[in-house]
């Protein structure tokens, strides 16, 4: 379905969401190594970080898909490569039910920046390594804004280019898109 020799991170499949952002990330090399800035407050988008977790995932790992009415999110593949699906279920939004599919890979650093009420996941191809940010630590979010639904529903419209992924046992619970609450802006 999509090409091996892909070597540029970028949208492969669907519509860009509204408040999405692909930031391009700049790597420095010196004899040293590299140096580059993954994130900054001026590039105005919808994420004002307020917990970092660096996750690490073996190949074949599909990391969703997980669903926030209160909180937006940053990715940043550091290592290896992955696919990044994103379904809106903002009724405000112009892009509303349309889907979108990244392909990421750390040999074309960027970061995807995407709002609260989008359905995410991630799959690895090979063993990775991301930095992740959102706007609303874990502990705050947990137990009431951390839903779910299965990553191969077809009402996500997202054409995934595998056939099976190794999900964890709450991701294997997961329902329907449309047993996922509805989204409403809800203040943090």
């Amino acid at each position: 379905m999509y090409s091996t020799e892909i070597k540029e991170s970028a949208l492969i499949s669907g519509d860009v969401i509204q408040d999405s952002q692909l930031v391009t990330l700049n790597e420095h090399f010196d004899v040293r190594g590299s140096f580059t800035e993954v994130f900054q407050n001026n590039w105005n988008s919808v994420i004002n970080p307020v917990q970092w977790s660096m996750v690490k995932s073996e190949e074949q790992v599909l990391r969703g898909m997980h669903y926030h009415r209160r909180h937006d999110e940053y990715f940043c593949l550091v290592q290896g490569s992955c696919y990044l699906g994103l379904k809106d279920l903002r009724p405000e939004s112009s892009s509303y039910l349309k889907s979108s599919l990244y392909y990421l890979t750390a040999s074309d650093l960027k970061a995807l920046i995407f709002p609260r009420g989008v359905v995410h996941g991630w799959y690895f191809i090979e063993a990775s390594l991301h930095l992740q940010a959102v706007s609303e630590s874990y502990e705050g979010y947990g137990d009431e804004d951390n839903f779910g639904c299965r990553w191969d529903d077809p009402q996500l419209g997202i054409p995934w280019p595998f056939e099976s992924a190794i999900i964890s046992e709450r991701a294997n619970g997961f329902g329907s898109l449309d047993e996922l609450p509805p989204f409403y802006k809800e203040r943090l």
